[in-house]
């Protein structure tokens, strides 16, 4: 499959299935899913959502198990 000639919305949607089928626990989905979320994140970068601002937790704030620091 030729993942640089399909539009950006078909990749997307595929991507997505994929990502599912990878955590449903089909063989081989995991590799596929995230050849095409990569090919997305070359065509547009990273998602605003995905940067490493939005991942990490803001400062001063404790793990949930740490429940003794807060």
């Amino acid at each position: 499959m030729d993942l640089q000639s399909l539009p950006d919305e078909v990749l997307a949607a595929q991507a997505v299935q994929w990502r599912t089928r990878a955590l449903h626990g089909e063989k081989g989905a995991n590799g596929l899913a995230h050849e095409m979320e990569r090919e997305l994140r070359r065509r547009h970068g990273v998602p605003p959502t995905l940067s490493a601002d939005a991942r990490s937790p803001g400062k001063g704030l404790a793990p949930r198990w740490a429940f003794w620091r807060r």
